[in-house]
């Protein structure tokens, strides 16, 4: 099993202290959030809390996750910088593909693509792209990063994208790992597709080994249940090594922690965050 630790909408000085004692501690990854702006007036819900409400979101800091991962990156040697999740559909394909590529080969491919779909039509009309077929575009795009990541001549015609032969270079010396987020039937299957592995929001344990169990199922329809599949969850489980152990037999590759709610302010200061890196570090990674 892996170890993930995740922050978000904290100070920005605490990234760099935090991803160095996460490393430091074992955790394999260091999870980066993506969110471009906060509209004044919505009526979009956000699908992870009870009552759909993201006032929590306004006025909370995002650094950019390309920019923070590139960060992290210079001062890390093994820690792998794993975005949780690009909104990719909102962007354009050959920048993120220039961007992503680039960090893998900066950090010699410690970077993990973790995408999905934005829940806002907000993020869509702000960045002047559609959302009426988003899905489609997003699997248009994830195909056009896995030809230009090849450093060779790659061309594209879709229904969304049209691109003449060009070459990106330098081109990273692995192939970047693409994880789909979400808990949706379409995330589930284009993970299972196209996708190397997918990452949970977290929710209901019940819930989430139904999601596996379609998700192994769904790769069996594709013909991929050989190759290998990451499957990052979040879970209380994942605080402790016995539920570790479960998430394991369940076919969980990677679990996701995090030592407070995202949801509220930021009160902690950093030497607490990182106690409880430490301490979970000593009760639980050196312990499975």
């Amino acid at each position: 099993m892996r170890f993930s630790y995740a922050e978000a909408m904290c100070e920005p000085d605490h990234y760099v202290p935090l991803a160095l004692a996460a490393e430091r501690s074992g955790f394999t990854s260091f999870t980066i959030p993506d969110s471009i702006c906060y509209p004044e007036v919505s009526d979009s819900e956000y699908p992870y809390t009870p009552d759909g409400n993201r006032e929590f979101l306004d006025g909370r800091p995002f650094i950019d996750p390309f920019v923070l991962a590139a960060t992290l990156g210079a001062v890390t040697e093994t820690l792998r910088l794993t975005t949780f999740v690009v909104k990719l559909p909102i962007r354009q394909p050959v920048l993120v593909a220039k961007q992503v590529m680039s960090l893998a080969v900066m950090t010699k491919n410690r970077i993990g693509f973790g995408v999905g779909i934005s829940p806002w039509p907000e993020d869509f009309s702000i960045c002047e792209q559609s959302w009426a077929g988003r899905g489609k575009r997003m699997d248009e795009m994830i195909e056009i990063l896995r030809g230009l990541e090849t450093g060779e001549f790659f061309g594209f015609s879709g229904e969304h994208f049209s691109l003449e032969r060009i070459k990106i270079s330098p081109a990273p010396s692995q192939r970047i790992p693409i994880l789909i987020g979400g808990h949706a039937e379409p995330a589930l299957r284009r993970a299972a597709r196209v996708g190397d592995g997918w990452m949970h929001a977290g929710g209901d344990g019940e819930e989430l080994a139904r999601m596996i169990e379609r998700l192994q199922a769904y790769r069996k329809e594709y013909g991929r249940e050989q190759l290998p599949f990451e499957i990052h969850v979040i879970s209380m489980d994942g605080f402790s090594v016995d539920g570790v152990r479960r998430l394991e037999d369940q076919g969980v590759t990677d679990v996701i922690v995090g030592f407070r709610n995202s949801y509220k302010p930021d009160t902690l200061k950093v030497e607490q965050k990182t106690a409880a890196i430490e301490a979970f570090a000593n009760n639980v990674i050196e312990r499975v």
